[in-house]
């Protein structure tokens, strides 16, 4: 009986272990292989990892990744290998060499699958101007870098210069100052 009850044990045990690990949630954040703003993978970064939720970090190149104050980050995948069903969440960080995604299809039509799908879309700083031109927020709350707010009103979307708005599954935040925020959001949003 006890080694009956043992082998029940280690089965329960294990299950439980699958279970947890096949619910892990999985965000998806892309960088611009030039001139990401640091902090703002980074800070979010930490804060879900912190959470338990697993991060892999996506752009044009698998080379090393250069952020705007230095940062050096090797991409886990390409942009063009995202598989939007894998993730719970998919990010466009800021930085001014995020401007290549405005107007990349392949961005626009990850946008569009994850919106499609009820994933969580998230943009900091002037990434939301990506967001907004794959169509995803026309009559939505949303912020952006306030450099870029009138790209995101003449796509529709009704900016409100806060640090960090969600509206649905969608956040947006305004830039480096409130990437730490935005990480939280992402946090709650994925719970």
């Amino acid at each position: 009986m006890k080694k009956f009850l043992l082998i029940l044990l280690v089965l329960l045990t294990i299950c439980i272990r699958e279970e947890g690990v096949a619910n892990m949630k999985k965000v998806v954040m892309i960088i611009a292989q030039d001139d990401f703003r640091d902090e703002e993978l980074l800070q979010p970064k930490e804060i879900l990892e912190r959470s338990g939720i697993e991060v892999k970090v996506a752009s044009t190149s698998l080379s090393q990744a250069k952020g705007m104050l230095g940062a050096k980050v090797k991409p886990d995948i390409l942009v063009s290998d995202i598989n939007i069903i894998d993730f719970d969440a998919l990010v466009f960080v800021g930085g001014i060499g995020a401007s290549c995604y405005w107007d990349d299809p392949l961005a626009h039509q990850l946008i569009q699958e994850a919106f499609n799908t009820n994933r969580i879309i998230a943009a900091i700083c002037i990434a939301p101007v990506t967001l907004a031109k794959a169509g995803i927020l026309k009559g939505k709350r949303a912020t952006v870098f306030s450099s870029e707010a009138s790209q995101l009103k003449s796509a529709g979307a009704n900016y409100t210069g806060r640090a960090v708005e969600k509206e649905g599954n969608i956040i947006t935040a305004s830039g480096p100052s409130a990437a730490q925020e935005f990480g939280q959001e992402l946090v709650k949003a994925l719970q």
